[in-house]
């Protein structure tokens, strides 16, 4: 799928993204160094409860505006807010000079509990594990929760891995690998002071 239209702005620790196709128009504004605030607006319920919880446990200043053919159903929309956030965080990120870069958590919500592990590598690669009991979460398809995963680990050029270790109700299942997703991004893209001004790599480069 190629964007009809597609700009970005680079900012210090921030990327702003506008990205407008046939099938969605997408506003991102990030600041990795926030305080938790977020603006998001997808015309998706629950996507909006799940990515606030990336912008609250990361402590990142977030907002999405969203307008997508929700008449179709939420696929393209689920989608390309994926891709288009972890561009933001890879474009934020920039050439990722003193950052901690690799962060994992497992993290519980009531009855469930979800692992998450990231390392912001500069290789996209995602392995997601989850069983659900229904069909959907809102009105989004389960499938779309792991194709969330996979797409921003695609575009944030990072290895993602998530898995409900247990649990035994849809919400707090995804809402565990969400508030993970945000708690391992915070701490992978923490600067870490002994490294100075220093590619966290053996290769230099990432």
């Amino acid at each position: 799928m190629k964007p009809i239209e597609h700009t970005s702005k680079l900012l210090k620790r921030t990327a702003q993204i506008e990205r407008k196709t046939r099938e969605t128009h997408i506003k991102v504004n990030l600041d990795i160094d926030g305080k938790g605030i977020s603006d998001i607006k997808t015309g998706i319920g629950f996507l909006d409860h799940m990515l606030t919880q990336i912008a609250v446990h990361g402590l990142f200043n977030l907002t999405i505006l969203a307008k997508g053919d929700l008449d179709v159903d939420c696929h393209h929309t689920v989608e390309d807010i994926a891709l288009v956030l972890g561009e933001a965080f890879n474009i934020a990120l920039n050439d990722r000079k003193g950052i901690v870069r690799m962060a994992s958590i497992t993290l519980p919500m009531d009855d469930s509990l979800a692992l998450v592990a990231i390392d912001l590598s500069g290789r996209p690669y995602a392995v997601f594990e989850a069983e659900w009991q229904g069909t959907t979460l809102g009105t989004i398809p389960v499938s779309l929760i792991g194709h969330f995963f996979e797409s921003f680990a695609i575009q944030a050029q990072c290895n993602l891995h998530a898995q409900v270790l247990y649990g035994k109700d849809d919400h707090h299942k995804a809402e565990a690998l969400f508030k993970g997703l945000g708690r391992v991004l915070d701490t992978a893209t923490l600067i870490d002071p002994r490294r100075g001004d220093v590619v966290p790599s053996s290769k230099g480069m990432i």
